[in-house]
């Protein structure tokens, strides 16, 4: 499996509105055509909520 990029994650992101619930963000980045790892990652990611895409980040990125 490839490591996941923060641009990747910005890509399967793009159109997000904050705040936003893990659930909608993983839906965004399945609509966005974001690889199945990345996905997975975002879900299993904490906190439910989150308040902007550097969270987002932080919390993929240190779950990993």
């Amino acid at each position: 499996m490839a490591d996941i990029s923060p641009i990747d994650l910005q890509k399967a992101l793009k159109g997000a509105e904050y705040p936003a619930s893990k659930d909608d963000l993983v839906s965004l980045a399945q609509n966005n055509g974001a690889d199945e790892s990345l996905v997975t990652k975002l879900g299993d990611a904490s906190p439910d909520q989150f308040d902007g895409p550097d969270e987002v980040q932080k919390a993929v990125f240190d779950a990993a």
